[in-house]
């Protein structure tokens, strides 16, 4: 994501030209002193519990806004930890239902618009089973205490959940942002940013094109080989005032990654599901203001703040969390 309190904005992981910001803020780090609720506050979970391996969860009934706009749904149920890939069959071909959009109209002069990217289920791992159900069922309050204004304000952003299948079984897709940058230097992020104009309707299809192109210029990944099958609701940072839509996607091809801009990205890499549902990798993040977070110490980084955030709900509605100890405190004086 992209920061405009720069002299030129920055990326998740680097830095772009234009007035973006990041999401890399200490609004996004904000969380309950249990670090265990929501991004911002805790969860209002409804009946059930979430606790173990085995964690099972009922939310009840709501709606959120997300990349079909609107949508009404009905909790369910998430359980178990990630399984190995190569031990299950493929899932059955199913398609979730797509964004309803008008086609995106040619241009007067040059080529025609791509394609609007769509979502689908059809062909995922079975894996990847309790993160679609999650994804369907998920409230808004269940992840953050900020949800986007009612009168609809705020600046619209997406990022990236690239979810894959590596050496070490099904992994995440991270940027770290240069350590020589001015703000929060050093961090993790996932792929993301401010949606541009070009990107369309920000209620429907908008926040996925944003997502993939924002991947494509700061990791260099193939858009091609990314499918995209669910978006979380939006969630807001009211430092910033931006409202981001999560977007998750399966690595269906992957390709090669790398720091497109050094100066501006330290790194992209890949983390195991295994070490970020590992209770030793698990700590809570403790920012000099007193704020506290889920926090992540995996591949030689702290991962905290939104992007930790969204990852512990991730892990936590998908039935993958893991009992850890919430006493291991991880001061962010060199971070924040």
């Amino acid at each position: 994501m992209k920061e405009d309190n720069e002299t030129t904005t920055t990326g998740p992981a680097g830095r772009r030209t234009g007035g973006e910001a990041t999401l890399s803020t200490e609004s996004e780090f904000r969380t309950d002193k249990r670090a265990s609720g929501a991004i911002g506050g805790t969860p209002e979970d409804g009946p059930g519990t979430h606790e173990g391996v085995h964690s099972t969860y009922e939310a009840g009934r709501g709606t959120h806004d997300g990349g079909r706009g609107r949508a009404t749904y009905e909790a369910g149920r998430g359980s178990g930890t990630p399984p190995t890939p190569a031990a299950l069959p493929e899932r059955p071909s199913a398609s979730a239902p797509l964004p309803e959009h008008s086609p995106a109209p040619a241009p007067l002069h040059g080529p025609p618009a791509p394609p609007d990217p769509v979502l689908s289920t059809e062909g995922l791992p079975r894996w990847l089973d309790p993160v679609v159900d999650a994804v369907r069922t998920v409230r808004g309050e269940q992840l953050s205490a900020f949800l986007p204004p009612a009168d609809g304000g705020g600046r619209q952003a997406a990022v990236l959940i690239l979810l894959g299948e590596g050496e070490d079984g099904p992994e995440l897709l991270l940027t770290e942002r240069s350590s020589s940058l001015r703000a929060h230097a050093g961090q993790p992020s996932f792929p993301g940013g401010s949606l541009d104009p070009a990107d369309g309707d920000p209620l429907t299809t908008g926040p996925l094109r944003a997502a993939l192109r924002e991947a494509e210029e700061e990791t260099g990944l193939d858009p091609d080989g990314v499918q995209l099958f669910g978006v979380l609701p939006r969630l807001y940072i009211p430092l910033t005032r931006f409202v981001v839509t999560p977007v998750l996607g399966w690595w269906r091809a992957p390709s090669p990654v790398r720091a497109v801009d050094p100066g501006e990205t330290a790194r992209v890499f890949s983390v195991p599901v295994s070490e970020l549902t590992d209770p030793a990798h698990r700590a809570v993040a403790v920012h000099p203001r007193g704020h506290e977070g889920p926090a992540f110490l995996v591949r030689d980084a702290l991962v905290w703040g939104f992007t930790a955030g969204v990852i512990d709900r991730m892990l936590h509605f998908a039935g993958w969390e893991r009992p850890w100890d919430r006493g291991k405190r991880v001061s962010l004086d060199r971070h924040a």
